[in-house]
């Protein structure tokens, strides 16, 4: 379980293997250290297990399930990762319940300054627009972020300099594949009405 605050930028130092499955190495000093043989780890927002821990580096393996599903199969030496280690029992909940579990692969449509901040639109696959509400919750490259404009064939995002500085976000640019998780709440709620009711 996780939140969908980014703790740390992470570099992909090497990426090996192909259409088979890749070996992930990722420099992540900060993250590297609390991280057991084992553990999970979410990567730009997909749940990875830790294979192989050193000092400053984690090495994660991602099978072609992942690959097809996520963005991480466009990952090369240099690219930027969002890290976040899985939530501990009595750490603060400060975004939202994140599985780790990517829905799809959404596409940057627009970046525009505002204010301090910027706005970023996002073209997301129709069957996944469903779970989205304005002033919801999603999931986007890792982060827990707010919906700030709903239309019919995506949303928007207004971030602040934190976010931006904090996160892979704002080197995005238009053309930019993400991945998304929405809220499980929602994919519940849609579980839970659209059952028959069972028979007295």
């Amino acid at each position: 379980m996780f939140t969908g605050i980014v703790r740390e930028i992470g570099v992909v130092a090497a990426v090996e293997g192909g259409e088979a499955g890749v070996r992930l190495s990722i420099a992540a000093p900060a993250t590297a250290p609390g991280i057991v043989l084992g553990g999970s780890v979410a990567i730009s927002g997909v749940c990875l297990t830790a294979v192989e821990i050193g000092e400053r580096e984690l090495v994660f393996e991602a099978v072609p399930e992942t690959l097809a599903r996520t963005s991480l199969g466009s990952l090369v030496a240099g690219s930027r990762v969002n890290i976040e280690p899985a939530l501990l029992a009595g750490e603060p909940l400060g975004g939202h319940y994140v599985q780790g579990h990517v829905d799809g692969v959404g596409t940057v449509r627009s970046v525009a300054p505002e204010g301090d901040g910027v706005r970023i639109g996002f073209a997301v696959p129709n069957d996944l627009l469903r779970y989205v509400a304005f002033k919801g919750s999603i999931t986007i490259e890792g982060v827990s972020l707010t919906v700030a404009a709903l239309d019919e064939t995506g949303l928007e995002v207004a971030l602040i300099p934190h976010t931006l500085e904090a996160t892979t976000l704002g080197g995005l640019a238009v053309g930019d594949p993400v991945n998304l998780e929405v809220d499980v709440l929602a994919k519940y709620v849609e579980r839970m009405t659209s059952r028959t009711p069972s028979a007295a």
